[in-house]
């Protein structure tokens, strides 16, 4: 399978400060990875790297193969990048409908936003219910519905999701990972960024683990979980 995201031995730093060092990882269509680690690992300044965000000061960043890290955010976005932020940074006292209209406000994607309205509101049924309401009056796990459509609303092939499941219930956050699955079902590649090894591992097809900016462990999801230097470090067992 083609690589759709290729990312060289990039080096990132805000301002003085290296956050980043040398990382490489690679993402196949259709594919699910997960970047886990510790607060502060540097799995967020990843991803906007990827975003054109923050630029490398060293290596590369292909998507499809073409280079990313000198574009700008917006021309990222019009390639097939989309990102859920942390923390969802909703437009709380507009409605859920015009939040989702957000995410469309690329040429390709305002084509056919009738359409990706309609396969949001299927993803995410509560949507369609609420879709009058304020997006600040949600529920936590309505409101991460939410942040996660307005990325879809955009047509993405790559959708970054960065701590989705940060402050939801368990119950919560077992739909929200199972709505990832269905995701990628639809052909839609995943870069999922986790606090929850175990979970974030369970449905991911590879995983990378940082620490203090670099890659230490990669291989296919399941395989992680059995490891045991990882279940020592990670889960503390």
């Amino acid at each position: 399978m083609p690589d759709l995201l290729d990312i060289r031995g990039i080096d990132v730093s805000y301002g003085d400060v290296p956050v980043v060092h040398g990382i490489s990882l690679k993402i196949a269509e259709g594919e699910i990875v997960s970047l886990v680690g510790s607060n502060g690992a540097g799995k967020t300044t990843l991803l906007r790297s990827i975003s054109g965000i923050l630029r490398p000061s060293s290596g590369e960043i292909k998507f499809d193969g073409q280079r990313l890290d000198h574009l700008r955010p917006a021309k990222i976005v019009d390639l097939g990048i989309s990102q859920v932020p942390e923390g969802r940074k909703l437009f709380g006292s507009l409605s859920v409908a015009v939040n989702l209209e957000m995410g469309a406000v690329i040429r390709r994607a305002r084509k056919r936003r009738q359409t990706n309205f309609d396969k949001v509101f299927a993803l995410f049924p509560v949507l369609g219910q609420r879709r009058k309401q304020q997006a600040g009056s949600l529920s936590g796990g309505e409101q991460q519905m939410l942040a996660i459509g307005r990325s879809l609303m955009s047509e993405p092939r790559l959708l970054m999701m960065d701590e989705p499941s940060l402050g939801l219930a368990p119950l919560l956050m077992k739909t929200i990972l199972d709505r990832i699955v269905d995701i990628r079902r639809d052909g839609t590649a995943v870069l999922l960024v986790e606090q929850n090894l175990v979970q974030a591992l369970k449905i991911s097809d590879r995983g990378y683990v940082i620490e203090t900016g670099r890659i230490v462990h990669t291989g296919r999801g399941m395989d992680l979980l059995q490891d045991a230097q990882i279940k020592k470090k990670y889960l503390g067992i």
